[in-house]
């Protein structure tokens, strides 16, 4: 008896809460590794959204390559050679659309190098924050954003009428943004009580904040799927689409905690 999406999507999610556990109590090597995969996955979702055909196969693997060393370099070496390595690859594709106009100036265009560099800004560099982050720190931001989506979802589902942006999104609702948005604070709070320093408005604020910038992350994801006219990035995970379905809260989410704790250093 096959599965509900329903089924599907709580044994994925629980499937990925014991990968990232096991993970995170490991942590080193196993979490560089572990993040380098999902980087290399989301990657290759991410330009097959683009490309959607066999061509660029080069490009992809130049980009995925490229965004496997920010994550690596980052986490074992330094942020020096994380950035030589990102500036590299911004000359790696800038090249590309050298020789592909020296052979065809017709036909060149530098669109494709323009996408192989948004999706290592996108993806790899804004990962790569996780190395440096504290377990706790990492199970915060992966809190509020799983807190965002998860009550947003439900809310959405048996409350949700009035859609919020129907142009970029048409089956998210202003109940699911309003019941994601109170979710996200309360657990943000609940957790900043218990094992944080800063204040309760504090925590209040910085939980609005990562609601906020979690669904603004989901919008834009799903902007880019409607003009591309895809429901998906992917396939992998079983009752949420790819990689990149599952994480386009957390990329905008990371930098903006990393941005509140270089404010405030009590997050």
């Amino acid at each position: 008896m096959p599965l509900s999406s329903l089924q599907q999507r709580i044994i994925t999610s629980l499937l990925l809460i014991a990968t990232l556990a096991a993970a995170l109590i490991m942590r080193g090597k196993v979490l560089t590794g572990a993040l380098t995969v999902f980087c290399i996955i989301a990657m290759h979702e991410f330009y097959g959204m683009f490309w959607q055909d066999k061509a660029n196969r080069i490009a992809r693997y130049m980009g995925m390559c490229a965004g496997a060393g920010i994550v690596m370099t980052s986490a074992l070496v330094s942020p020096v050679w994380m950035l030589l390595t990102l500036i590299g690859a911004f000359w790696l594709f800038n090249f590309r659309f050298l020789i592909s106009f020296s052979a065809r100036g017709d036909l060149a265009s530098y669109r494709d190098s323009l996408i192989l560099f948004a999706g290592v800004v996108y993806i790899p560099v804004t990962l790569q924050f996780i190395n440096s982050m504290t377990s706790l720190e990492i199970f915060f931001v992966l809190l509020s954003s799983s807190a965002s989506d998860t009550v947003a979802f439900y809310t959405g589902t048996f409350f949700g009428k009035k859609k919020i942006w129907p142009q970029i999104s048409p089956k998210k609702s202003w109940a699911g943004s309003i019941g994601g948005f109170l979710g996200c604070i309360i657990c943000c709070t609940v957790y900043g009580l218990l094992l944080g320093d800063a204040s309760i408005t504090e925590w209040l604020i910085l939980g609005a904040a990562l609601n906020i910038a979690a669904q603004m992350g989901d919008f834009f994801e799903s902007a880019l799927k409607r003009k591309l006219q895809i429901k998906d990035s992917g396939k992998i995970l079983p009752g949420h689409g790819g990689v990149l379905d599952r994480i386009d809260s957390l990329v905008l989410a990371l930098p903006v905690y990393v941005l509140a704790k270089q404010i405030h250093a009590y997050f």
